[in-house]
């Protein structure tokens, strides 16, 4: 793959599980060896300066491992005291907005808190590129809200921010840029709102046991009086062969994210 992130861009990396988003990130910081090519952080060779890129990078994984017996307060000193720098303002700021109990130990903390656990050490040293692979994952819409809305602020400050995520609503409503990967090839690399923009819509019908009579359909399911399917025409049409229905539903959405995929390169 071919991939340019801008200085100061919120970039969004999306794809299915298993479409390679965590390995091309862990090739980039080097936690794994590329058999071939190139790739710069911040001007630098991701072979030969590694250390110094990651001096200046917040890396959050998907899964995070930490000593099941260490209160969380010490392991995020112990995170800070790495890259020797005192982050214990940041530290605290962060913790209270994401409602972090710095008192527990790691094996108490649901999933949930093990990830605001994750967030603090990722972004307490104010890293100029935050890194964070499905970083959303477990936490509850509240804290998904307060964990963007501190990206954001990052953001405004002039911090890049490299999102991988498999949830392409969260990538429409925060990312400027995003490239969609499937089975370790680049589909598409583009502005949020130019990838978002398909035309299609999923129609799902309760009360009909057959699709209605329509061109423009596709991944067309029946479910018992249930019909679902894709349609990329003309809204007036479809609304208009829907009123000579008998439905007791119908419901009008935009598709997801593995539908986005089918419409753009199925």
């Amino acid at each position: 793959m071919n991939l340019t992130v801008a200085q100061g861009d919120f970039f969004g990396f999306i794809g299915p599980n298993g479409a390679g988003k965590s390995t091309t990130i862990r090739t980039l910081l080097g936690l794994i060896a590329p058999s071939k090519g190139s790739a710069q952080i911040l001007g630098m060779d991701i072979r030969r300066q590694k250390e110094e890129i990651l001096s200046r990078v917040g890396y959050m994984p998907s899964e995070a491992s930490f000593y099941r017996n260490m209160r969380v307060g010490d392991v995020i000193k112990f995170s800070a005291d790495m890259r020797r720098k005192d982050c214990r303002t940041k530290a605290r700021n962060l913790c209270e907005r994401l409602e972090l109990d710095v008192n527990k130990k790691i094996r108490e903390l649901s999933l949930g808190n093990r990830k605001k656990v994750s967030i603090v050490c990722a972004l307490q040293h104010t890293p100029e590129l935050c890194i964070l692979d499905e970083p959303t994952s477990g936490l509850d819409p509240l804290m998904q809200r307060a964990f963007y809305a501190i990206l954001e602020e990052r953001n405004k400050d002039g911090a890049t921010i490299f999102v991988s995520s498999h949830i392409l609503s969260e990538v429409q409503r925060y990312c400027k840029h995003a490239a969609v990967i499937r089975a370790g090839r680049l589909l598409v690399s583009d502005s949020t709102q130019n990838l978002g923009h398909t035309d299609t819509k999923r129609v799902r019908l309760k009360g009909v046991k057959l699709p209605p009579d329509l061109p423009d359909m596709k991944d067309v399911q029946t479910d018992g009086d249930s019909v679902s399917f894709l349609y990329g025409g003309n809204l007036q049409d479809l609304l208009n062969v829907l009123t000579t229905l008998n439905l007791t539903d119908v419901s009008i959405t935009e598709p997801d994210l593995e539908e986005i995929f089918m419409h753009y390169y199925g």
